[in-house]
């Protein structure tokens, strides 16, 4: 088997570019000029004898944030080398990072990496202050301007029984390293987040100190993700894609937001499941199996991450959404099959206002979001939510979870068309 694949005629020609993350040439990057302008110009004052500001870079995932910070800081690190300027950039992914001990050792590998020496000090065992002792040491020594890319910050949010979140104290002290002369180096801190509201949890010491430069990123339309796409096409061979390809690739990843890291992944998989079937051509009906695929491989890696009760909460309201005729669900509808599921396998339940808490911070995983409706004196205010995904895969992926499985889908359907009806 590993032979013939060898000797197949392959269809993708340049995997690397329909990696999400690779950093692409500026004439690649589409619909995103404002935002690409605004961040050369606040960033390229590296390129002197000056810091550049701070940024907060926000919007909906997929969006551009990290493709255009990464690109405008290959450009300047470019310049920079023939000039003799030692500039840097260090990027971290705060998602599974835990507290801020492990983001500061983080920081400080990163930086190690970048600067091509040795961490002094070890991962576990000492002080926090011991970890961005050295952090500050690696920079000062071997950077002339850094900049510190701090993606998904709003995930960062560290041990409960602090009065700020962690992402507020890393900012504290990168900005206030940066801004107070404690370093030779000139240090710029962009913060990304799909939070939009990430700011408002930013302690008043932090905010005073970090003082950002906002840059909103929008979601993009099915043309721009079609130009998108088209700018990445040559990925393939000539002539292996139908007309239909990208136009639908591109409506489907319209549908979740305008993320064009979905849109990019759907024509990858497509390609590859053509390559794999022997196929000839992408088409069609490859670019519509790899929307399945990419959605429950993306709804399987958020949901294995959550606990048990978000998995109850997430659970009871797809259901309702999945038998709603809008595609939507009352969070009192949802509470009340969340209610019946904690019961059928003996959970703790959990008060209605911790239900609409854990289905709030799942806004961050773009899964979900919501409105806050009434429908008349009678009915009282209530949120509803809307599912980014189709709330079947998502049911469909959570029953992997065995104490879910254990509770009858029947039952379950039962239980919420009945609270449906009860809505009227």
């Amino acid at each position: 088997m590993l032979l013939e694949f060898d000797e197949q005629e392959g269809l993708i020609r340049e995997r690397t570019l329909l990696d999400p993350n690779y950093v692409v040439e500026e004439d690649r990057i589409v619909g995103r000029d404002d935002q690409l302008q605004e961040v050369t110009k606040m960033l390229r004052v590296a390129l002197g004898d000056n810091r550049p500001p701070n940024l907060f870079l926000y919007g909906p995932s997929g969006t551009g944030k990290s493709l255009i910070t990464k690109a405008v800081c290959k450009n300047i690190s470019q310049i920079c080398e023939p000039r003799d300027i030692r500039f840097g950039t260090i990027e971290v992914n705060c998602q599974d990072l835990d507290t801020l001990g492990v983001a500061v050792y983080e920081l400080v590998s990163r930086a190690a990496d970048e600067a091509g020496v040795e961490v002094q000090v070890p991962k576990h065992g000492v002080a926090t202050k011991e970890k961005w002792d050295e952090l500050f040491r690696i920079v000062d020594e071997n950077f002339d301007s850094l900049v510190f890319v701090l993606d998904e910050l709003d995930m960062l949010v560290g041990r409960r029984d602090k009065q700020d979140p962690a992402f507020s104290r890393l900012l504290y002290q990168l900005s206030r390293a940066g801004a107070d002369g404690e370093l030779e180096t000139f240090i710029s801190v962009v913060a990304i987040s799909n939070d939009t509201k990430m700011m408002e949890s930013v302690g008043s010491r932090a905010l005073s100190s970090f003082t950002p430069e906002d840059v909103h990123f929008g979601d993009y339309d099915a043309n721009q993700l079609q130009a998108i796409l088209r700018r990445r096409q040559d990925a393939f061979y000539d002539d292996v894609l139908d007309d239909d390809v990208i136009p639908l690739a591109a409506a489907f990843a319209a549908q979740t937001h305008g993320d064009a890291r979905k849109a990019i992944d759907l024509m990858r998989v497509a390609g590859e499941l053509a390559e794999r079937e022997g196929d000839p051509r992408v088409n069609e009906a490859h670019v519509r199996e790899a929307q399945d695929k990419v959605e429950k491989n993306r709804v399987l890696e958020v949901v294995r991450g959550i606990s048990t009760q978000k998995k109850l909460c997430l659970y009871a309201t797809a259901a309702v959404a999945a038998e709603s005729n809008s595609g939507a669900a009352r969070s009192t509808t949802g509470y009340k099959v969340y209610q019946f599921l904690t019961d059928s396998i003996d959970a703790d339940q959990y008060h209605q206002e911790t239900y609409v808490n854990k289905m709030k911070e799942l806004t961050t995983y773009s899964l979900v979001d919501f409105e806050r409706r009434s429908h008349g004196p009678s009915s009282g205010m209530f949120l509803e939510f809307q599912f980014g995904e189709s709330p079947a895969t998502i049911l469909e992926t959570l029953r992997e979870d065995s104490r879910i499985e254990m509770v009858s889908q029947d039952e379950v359907a039962s239980v919420v068309q009945a609270q449906i009806r009860n809505e009227g």
